[in-house]
């Protein structure tokens, strides 16, 4: 008997179709979703630079130039022009304190010192005449008084004789009134006689007082005129060097002008110019150091000129210890300027890669060496061999510090 075969619904052929379809459409949804579709660039490990970040001491610091000078220079101004009459030493010359440098003629000085001499003169003769006359007075009036009481002494008497005959009817009331008028004039005059010496005295001594004050003036006068005079002739004002003379025989100088520097030379700073970024984090007594003759020297900043120019402002450094040997005003240093304390920080070496992401990202190679990739990370201070990294990087971690610049817009660095 016929019987009734069932058809299977999944026979193993569809079965198998059906889980092909669908582990290829699998494959295609995770390449879709999970495949890593950053871009890529092929770069070969022996033209790159890995560094390692590290945590250890920092400084910070910025390179600086410094230009050597004298420690102090002295500007030879001329207060009174004139005409140059004599050189008695060249530039370059060494001179100690007080050695002459030029002569200068100027005839309206000698002018002005005759004619305050014979003022001077002048007074001091109205002043002795004032004094004689004075005395004379004095000795005058001084014999007036001495006339009065006399007479004085000699009226009292007969004014007090009278007064006792008039008191004993001896004599008359007109006898008695004449002496007592007498006596009562000698001393009212006596009065008038000593106030007037007492007047006479100090009129003139205020008048000598001026007269005084007078020629004192005068003198003075004088003596600043022939000083004057005598600064004609320049003088080195301390011991140095004669670095510049500006000046030739039958030149004429105008008052003010400058004719000549002269240098301390036993000892010297530098001179720094340093981009105005910085100006707020520079201040006297921070220290800086540069090598000479394969020696560390050190510096120690004394002034800071705020005035900026070109986008720099200008900065004073003295010598801290021992100064170099052989040193030269003119002379160059590269000086590394400190910026703030020695601390412990996580560094990486400095790099063409800043130019390039501004220190906002950086390629950090994975565990297996064969791969970079992109990581944002966060810089703080520098130096001129190293960054500090304050977000975005592990002690032990490495990174590529090479120019990005063939990079383009690589986010994955196949390392060969």
């Amino acid at each position: 008997m016929d019987r009734k075969i069932e058809k299977k619904k999944w026979p193993p052929k569809r079965i198998v179709v059906y889980s092909g379809g669908a582990l290829c459409l699998i494959i295609i949804l995770y390449s879709f979703i999970f495949s890593d579709r950053s871009s890529r660039l092929n770069v070969e490990q022996d033209k790159i630079t890995i560094v390692e970040v590290k945590y250890g001491p920092f400084q910070e610091y910025i390179p600086v130039t410094g230009t050597v000078q004298p420690i102090e220079t002295f500007l030879l101004d001329v207060s009174d022009g004139g005409k140059v009459v004599q050189k008695f030493i060249e530039e370059g010359t060494f001179v100690n304190a007080g050695d002459p440098i030029l002569k200068l003629d100027n005839a309206s000085l000698t002018l002005n010192i005759i004619y305050n001499e014979a003022n001077v003169f002048q007074q001091i003769n109205s002043l002795r005449s004032t004094r004689l006359a004075m005395e004379e007075s004095r000795l005058s009036l001084q014999g007036q008084i001495l006339d009065i009481d006399h007479s004085l002494r000699l009226q009292k008497t007969v004014y007090e004789n009278d007064m006792i005959l008039f008191d004993k009817n001896l004599i008359s009331k007109i006898e008695y009134q004449n002496a007592k008028d007498e006596y009562e004039y000698l001393v009212n005059k006596r009065q008038l006689t000593l106030e007037t010496f007492r007047k006479d005295s100090l009129f003139r001594t205020q008048q000598i007082d001026q007269l005084e004050k007078s020629v004192n003036t005068l003198q003075e006068n004088l003596n600043i005129t022939k000083k004057q005079l005598e600064d004609l002739t320049v003088k080195s004002p301390i011991k140095g060097q004669l670095t510049s003379l500006n000046a030739e025989i039958g030149q004429s100088i105008a008052p003010g002008q400058n004719v000549g520097e002269i240098d301390v030379v036993d000892s010297f700073k530098v001179r720094a110019a340093i981009d105005e970024h910085y100006i707020s984090r520079v201040s006297p007594g921070q220290s800086g150091t540069f090598t000479f003759a394969n020696r560390d020297y050190r510096l120690i900043i004394k002034k800071v000129f705020p005035e900026v120019k070109n986008g720099q402002f200008e900065i004073d450094l003295h010598f801290s210890g021992d100064v170099p040997q052989g040193i030269r005003r003119g002379q160059s240093l590269q000086i590394r300027l400190e910026l703030g304390e020695l601390s412990q920080a996580l560094t990486i070496e400095r790099g063409g890669f800043y130019q390039t992401t501004g220190g906002q990202w950086i390629f950090v190679v994975d565990l297996s060496g064969g791969f970079a990739y992109k990581r944002e990370i966060k810089l703080g201070r520098q130096n001129s061999d190293a960054f500090e990294v304050l977000d975005g990087l592990k002690k032990g971690e490495k990174v590529i510090t090479s120019s990005y610049d063939t990079y383009g817009d690589a986010d994955k660095l196949v390392l060969k």
